[in-house]
């Protein structure tokens, strides 16, 4: 199982599951990602999501078909959070 981790944008304490799928190259567009939350291809911490913009936080892992995307929170000193 391919894993990706993802590291938030400075200020920004979530991204919308639609947009995550997108900027992690799991689809083309954020309208393919709310297509694959709403065809519950994709599920947060083992859960199935159905909402198309779910807000995804720092320690949440997503995972959709085969791919884990780990979700963390920006950290401006560079140590893992």
């Amino acid at each position: 199982m391919p894993i990706i981790e993802f590291t938030l944008a400075d200020g920004s304490p979530y991204i919308e599951i639609n947009q995550l799928l997108k900027a992690t190259g799991v689809c083309d567009s954020g309208g393919a990602g709310k297509m694959l939350v709403a065809d519950g291809h994709v599920s947060v911490g083992g859960v199935v999501e159905t909402r198309k913009t779910a807000k995804i936080r720092g320690g949440q892992i997503v995972t959709c078909g085969d791919v884990r995307i780990v979700v963390r929170a920006f950290d401006a000193a560079g140590n893992d959070a």
